[in-house]
Formats: structure tokens, sequence, C-alpha cells
């Protein structure tokens, strides 16, 4: 049976700096008291009470003389300030990960926010954490019961809501609240504070239990970073928590061929070893150690037997066998050599392949490829043939660490290098931006980076643009020391710009029509690149009214349609037009508004002369204070205003000089003569009606 015993085994940063300085503390001669067990694991709490540590519940039981410890764990902020005005000698062993959550829980709200935090109510990391929230705090334990407070918390939705984690949560259960959380609460503010050594420990747990016949977890019962791992192990093998090596004896492993150890945050390295020897010395043929020690042995062998036959010869050939031996061992066993391999499993944390050694392959799914788009279950399938290279061996697991990503790597960086000679254009997707620097660009399994002045973004345009896309650029420089590569995008477009100049001023002629994107605006113009070269809108030439800024008609990034005025080659300039002949008011008073007719005006100007009226948009015309009113008047402004709105009658236009006549009088005195005819014709009736009367008398 082969045992293999995670990296991450045993205690955390926070919980070593607890215990350590306890000890320390001890080995000095002094008296020590904690607030409640310092860790999880009975073993390390009975050898510290052996020692003269005392456990405490309150700050008040602390005798004096004693050093409080608070640990690892934490405490709220009335249990420190209490500790504080008792004047009680304190050591403050919380651990920093906690230490960080406080203060976000008290210094990143208002009386608006409401904090979640994920983990167990009961635990006292969790207690200390909400007894540092100065607003109104929610613990949930799972999915399912973040759904149910959304249920009966309708209202929380409208609140700011910030979320935090216990160090120790479950990553997979966190991942699957985070989902839930962006979908409940658009505005919440999440932060991960799953302590990165607890991440660690979870995931490779959960990749040992996957290649492993069971499992096997140390550490205290009442640990919650421990029972995670158990539940994180369960669903792929048989696993067994135990707190000491006694309990490993009791345990059936005959039919194992592969166990996985691991240890919880708050178990020390001398239990863990204690249960490894104990499993070596009751599973027959355990191989613990790693192959380099067997053949050691062979060699003491070996040697032995040399040295009791008569002939030298015969141990000079032992030896040459060992050496032969150990260096067929250590070929096996070298970094940096290419392998094939046939892909015979894909999960989502690695990729596992038969490169026909003894050892089992794996590819890590960070050792993929460089490209973090890249999915190895859509690209590659059970069968598949991949070159490889050797990270690392660990014949005492029997697995071999190899990467295509640095393999990969390798390949693209000679062709970049040669890019950099030849002028190359290569292609690549930005999948990272450096914040005021530029961007990094995956091109053939390497990174370039990409200044933010050679990116050919204009200086008000976000780097962000370019996430996700795909890029042409040209490598201009490259250090081969460190294998680092800076590459242009601006060179390529700049390049790409002067072949459409070129063909631009190949077939330009006055009058053609182009469709182009405004580039700039200045107070006289808009400049619009109509492929490869730039032209000039005049302000005038924009509209056919008049406008103060060319902001009124178009801006930046507006794609219009424009045709060329002026030409001048040898200096390159180019004048464009942009307003068009049929919008040219002129031109729509003389189709719509002929002499004689008759149209509403609005009153835009007195002089002492008379008054302007619009007619149209762009054409202004006078009517004359003659033509105001019937009667004789001293001044325009004893009828009309400024903004009244009158029906006016056009007598005149004159296109050459762009004028226009308007009349309201000319419509009042028709209608006076009407009036007076009207009248003249009752007035005969009514005399013809009275002689017709007489003459009947």
């Amino acid at each position: 049976m082969r045992i293999t015993l995670a990296k991450t085994a045993g205690f955390c940063f926070g919980v070593n700096r607890a215990v350590d300085l306890v000890y320390s503390m001890l080995g000095e001669g002094k008296r020590v008291c904690t607030l409640g067990p310092l860790i999880h694991n009975p073993q390390v709490i009975a050898d510290l009470e052996s020692k003269g540590t005392r456990i405490i519940d309150e700050p008040v039981q602390a005798l004096e003389g004693e050093t409080l410890v608070v640990r690892a764990h934490g405490v709220t902020s009335a249990v420190e300030e209490q500790i504080a005005a008792m004047g009680i000698d304190c050591c403050n062993a919380t651990c920093p990960f906690v230490k960080k959550i406080h203060r976000i829980v008290s210094e990143k709200v208002n009386d608006n926010t409401v904090v979640l935090v994920a983990g167990d109510a009961s635990h006292p990391e969790v207690q200390g954490i909400v007894g540092h929230c100065k607003t109104d705090c929610i613990v949930f334990c799972n999915s399912d019961e973040l759904e149910k407070i959304a249920e009966e918390t309708p209202d929380l939705s409208e609140k700011e809501i910030l979320v935090v984690a216990q160090t120790t949560f479950s990553t997979k259960e966190w991942n699957l609240c985070e989902k839930k959380i962006k979908k409940l609460y658009t505005n919440a503010k999440i932060f991960d504070t799953i302590c990165c050594a607890t991440q660690e420990r979870q995931q490779e747990a959960y990749e040992l239990s996957l290649v492993n016949d069971a499992m096997i977890i140390i550490g205290g019962r009442q640990s919650s970073n421990t029972a995670k791992l158990k539940a994180v192990c369960e669903p792929n093998c048989p696993t067994y928590l135990v707190e000491t090596a006694d309990e490993v004896r009791q345990l059936d492993l005959s039919g194992c061929t592969r166990v996985g150890v691991t240890a919880g945050a708050s178990t020390p390295a001398g239990i863990i070893k204690e249960v490894l020897q104990t499993m070596s010395e009751n599973v027959n043929e355990a191989k613990v150690q790693p192959e380099i020690d067997a053949l050691e042995a062979e060699k003491e062998q070996v040697t032995a037997q040399a040295a009791g036959q008569e002939s030298a010869n015969a141990a000079e050939a032992a030896e040459e066998s060992f050496e032969a031996l150990m260096e067929e061992s250590l070929k096996s066993m070298s970094t940096d050599q290419k392998v094939r391999g046939i892909v015979v499993g894909i999960s989502p944390s690695e990729i596992q392949v038969d490169i026909g050694r003894k050892q089992t392959g794996y590819v890590p799914i960070d050792e993929y490829s460089n490209d973090p788009t890249a999915d190895p279950s859509k690209e590659l399938k059970i069968g598949d043939e991949i070159e490889l290279i050797i990270m690392k061996t660990n014949d005492a697991e029997g697995t071999m660490m190899l990467s295509k990503r640095r393999l990969d790597a390798s390949k693209a960086w000679n062709d970049i290098c040669e890019a950099n000679e030849s002028g190359e254009v290569l292609e690549g997707t930005v999948f990272e931006v450096i914040p005021n620097g530029g961007v990094l660009v995956a091109c053939k399994g390497s990174r370039v980076f990409i200044p933010g002045s050679h990116t050919g973004l204009s200086k008000d345009e976000p780097l962000e643009n370019l996430l996700k896309q795909k890029v042409s650029f040209k490598v201009i420089d490259v250090n081969k020391q460190r294998k680092r590569a800076v590459g242009s995008i601006r060179v390529v477009l700049r390049e790409a710009r002067k072949e459409q100049a070129k063909a631009f001023w190949d077939n330009a002629a006055e009058g053609n029509v182009y469709t182009g994107t405004v580039k700039s605006l200045t107070s006289y113009g808009a400049f619009v690149d109509i492929g490869g070269v730039d032209g000039m809108v005049h302000i005038s030439e924009l509209s056919w009214k008049r406008i103060k800024h060319p902001s009124e008609i178009v801006n930046v990034g507006d794609t219009v349609e424009v045709y060329i005025k002026k030409l001048d080659a040898e200096n390159k300039k180019i004048s464009l037009g942009y307003k068009k002949v049929e919008d040219n008011p002129w031109e729509i008073m003389r189709r719509d508004y002929p002499v004689d007719t008759v149209c509403k005006a609005t009153v835009v100007g007195m002089t002492t002369f008379g008054a302007f009226a619009n007619v149209i948009p762009g054409i202004d015309g006078l009517i004359h204070i003659s033509q105001i009113a019937d009667r004789r008047i001293n001044k325009p402004e004893d009828v009309l205003s400024v903004g009244d709105v009158v029906d006016v009658k056009v007598t005149e236009i004159d296109f050459d000089k762009k004028r226009v006549s308007l009349s309201i009088r000319a419509l009042i005195e028709p209608a006076a003569e009407e009036a007076v005819e009207e009248a003249t014709e009752e007035a005969v009736e009514e005399a013809a009606e009275e002689v017709a009367e007489e003459a009947a008398e």
C-alpha cells in the first residue's frame, strides 16, 4: 500500500503563531491563561495544561500576574474593550486573517448596511466577527439558508449588502453562496475572506480523495477545519477522522492499495508523524519512503555482498550495478524532460495522463495553458496524445507532475524571439489589464506586455476596452534572460494606416464620398478619419444654420458621410463637406415657399426699419415697418414683440443676395376691401327692397 501525505497537512499560519507564542511564554517562565481553548486539538491543550496553562471563560477570571492570551479565533470588540479597561496583561494571538474580517465589518459599513456572514453561528470565530459588526448582521451556513433569509426578509434587497466568510468555510459551498448572492443582491460587496491556506488544504484533500482508495483525516473532532476536510473527501472515497495514532490501529485498510493522509489546521506535526509511523507498522509492505531510499538500501546490500567475496572485481561490479540503477532512477526523475502522454482522464482540477512509466502522470489545470479561456474538457478527449514537460517527480506518492503550459511557453518564446528579429505580426488575446501600465496578451502560450502608450487607444479611452479582445501586434523588445517580451499594437495600426493612406491618395478626387469616423473636435471644425487619412470639416460646412461649436452637430466616435471639397496632395490636406445640397434652406425655400406663399413666421429681431421673422430654419425674412400694419406706426415694437408667431405673405425673394421680404399688411388689406364690397352689396339690396315696398304701397 502506498501512503500519500498532503503537503498542506498540519498547523496553519495563525494556529502555529498562537501555539509558538504560548510555548515561548511558558519557556520564559510566565504564567499563562487562555481565553477559551487555544486551538481545537485535545492533545495540544492537554500538553499546555501540563505545563501550567489555564483555560478561562471570561477576562475577570484571569489571576494577578498571569498573561491572558486571546486565541487565534479572536473575540468580540466588547471583550477587547473589557480587557483594556481592566488593565490585564494581554497577548492578542488573533489570526491576521480573522483581524482583517474584523476591520471589514467595522469600517466598511454605514447605517444602511447589512452584513452577511457565511459560517457556523456557534463557532468562536464567527461570534467574534459578529461582535465587531457595527450594523445589522445575519449568519448563514449554506446556500439553502441564504435563500431562506432572502424569502423571509424581502426588504434586504433595498439595503447595502456586505458579505464575508469564516476563514475555514467550505470553498465549494462558498462558490454556491457567492453565485446566489450575486443573483439575489446585485449591489452586494463580496469579500472572499476564506484563508488561502484553508482553500489550498481543501483543494488538495479533494484531489487526493479522487486518486486514493481511502482518506485519513487527522485532527480534533471539535475542529471546524477538520470537519470540512472530512466533508470534502467523503463523496469520493471512504474517509476516516482520527485524533491519535491509536485510533488508526482500529481501521481496516486491508483492501486499500493507496491511502491519502491530511490533517486539520490545529493538528501538530508530532501527531501526524505518529499516525504515519503507526500506519507503516501495521500495513504489509507499506511504502512511505522515496524510491531513492530503496536504492540506497540496495547499494548497501550489494556492497556487503561484494565485501564478502574474495574477488575485488565482484565488488567493483556490484558498485557499477548500483551506479547504473541510481543513474536510471535519476533519469526517470529528471525535470524539464519532454515526454508524450495519453489522456486517460479529465477532472475539474487536473488531467490524468499515461506516460508509460511507473509513476502516474497528471497535469494541474493551471499548467494546461497560458490562455485563461482555454477549457481542456472541450479541447481534449480520452485517448488524445499530448506533448508535456516534467515538472516534479514524487516517487513516495508514485506521481509525476507535468506541464503543457510551460512546454508551449518554451516553444512560443522561441517564436516570439524570432518575431522580434523578423518583424512578424503576431496575434493574441488581451487577458489582463495592468492599471496605469498597459495590458497583457496571451500569445502561443506566452505572455507579452503591451504598454499603454502602445495599445493604440487615445488618452481618454480606458484600457478595459481591450479586455478579451483579439489584437495584432509586433514584438519591439525582448529580455532573453528574464524571458520578458514587450509588444506594440500601435506599430501595426500605424503600418496599416500607411497602407490605407497610400491607397487613398492613389484614388482620391474632389467630390468623392466617404463614410468616416469623427476623431476629434476643435472650435473651428471636426476631424474625420476617412480610411488611413484625416480630413477636416470646417464649422461652416457642418450645418446650413449658424452654430457655435461642432458638438452641436457631431460627436467624437460618430460615423458620418462626407465628401471631398478640396484636395492639397502636396501638403496632404483634405477639406471635407458634410452638409448636403438638398438640405440647403434656400433650396427648400425655392421649392416650398415661392412668392405669394402665406405661412407662419416667428419674430426673432427688431430694427428701426422693421422686424425680422424666421420662416424656416436658416432663413429669416424682413417685415418692413410699412408692411407690419394697415396704419402708420412709429416703431415695430408698437405692434410686434420678439417671439410672436404671425401670419405673413412672401412678397419677394432674392436668391442671389439671400434676402426674403415678408408682409403682414398684405393679408390685412384684402380683408378690408372684401368687407367694403360686402357692405356695399348689402346697402344696394336694402335700397332696392325699400323702393319695391314703396311701389307696392
